[in-house]
């Protein structure tokens, strides 16, 4: 195990999905209409919570899976077999997206697999509770900015020479950004920049043809939070904030990336969608 993945696995994160209970609901809730018909979507964090979410409602959709994950081989496993249940076709790819090669190597393995890249989901994320600012050490700062923004400065470096007009970029930011999280200073920081990037990207890319946009979930239940994401006084009331009073389900939040991946959303870019349980946000 390198000095990252021990870093990364301090909380026990990412988690396996597998070990949940409840289980998080995955499972598209209607039937296909070839949106996304022989497309080829690159989405990180997709063996489990919101990305096999994304993966899941993808396939049924039409398209083939590049699943980026970091340790869990059991949940990218049944990602894969998920999407080949559709009737398309998936790869998993391990690795940390926080190393610039390792970019490299997901586009190169993509490209060597199904010849083009369409759509690139940046959902892989990693998030440390402290109440305290005190609390968060500088390997832990660095670590969390690594994964959830540098990671896709460099993944989108990697896939930009081969996406074409067209395309499609979704990242997930949060709910965080827009509210403040008093134990996620540091998530929540990384949640701004990817906000902030999305917005700017998308300035940069619009004349190519390539919209960028995000999504900013609620408090959903995917392995994140209870594999060591959150405190156990906030797991305890999980979601219960909302106005809807519960946590939301990845399947829930999973239309929102096909709605910004697929045609229908052809007028929109550098915007924010918010699967969050009701809450009113401005900005």
């Amino acid at each position: 195990m390198t000095e990252t993945t021990e870093m990364v696995h301090e909380d026990r994160l990412p988690g396996h999905e597998s070990k949940l209970d409840p289980q998080p609901e995955w499972q598209p809730r209607y039937e296909g209409s070839n949106r996304l018909k022989d497309k080829v979507a690159i989405i990180t964090g997709a063996d489990s919570g919101i990305g096999r979410a994304v993966a899941a409602l993808f396939a049924r959709e039409g398209c083939d899976i590049v699943i980026v994950y970091l340790l869990e081989d059991d949940d990218a496993a049944e990602t894969k077999r998920i999407v080949e249940a559709e009737g398309r076709r998936a790869i998993t790819i391990r690795g940390d997206i926080g190393e610039k090669d390792f970019s490299d190597e997901i586009v190169r393995r993509t490209l060597q697999a199904f010849g083009r890249i369409e759509i690139v989901v940046n959902n892989a994320g990693e998030q440390h509770p402290d109440k305290d600012i005190t609390g968060i050490t500088e390997e832990q700062l660095r670590r969390t900015f690594q994964t959830n923004i540098f990671g896709m400065f460099f993944l989108i470096q990697s896939a930009r020479p081969h996406l074409k007009s067209g395309a499609a970029i979704i990242n997930c930011t949060s709910v965080t950004m827009y509210q403040g999280s008093k134990e996620l200073l540091d998530y929540s920081s990384t949640k701004g920049a990817i906000t902030a990037f999305t917005r700017s990207l998308s300035e940069n890319l619009i004349g190519e043809g390539i919209r960028v946009n995000a999504v900013a979930p609620g408090p959903i239940w995917t392995p994140l939070n209870p594999c060591g994401g959150a405190s156990p006084d906030k797991l305890e009331h999980f979601g219960e904030s909302t106005p809807m009073g519960r946590p939301g389900q990845p399947n829930e939040v999973a239309p929102a990336f096909l709605f910004l991946a697929c045609e229908d959303a052809s007028y929109m870019s550098g915007q924010v969608l918010h699967p969050n349980g009701g809450t009113i946000i401005n900005g």
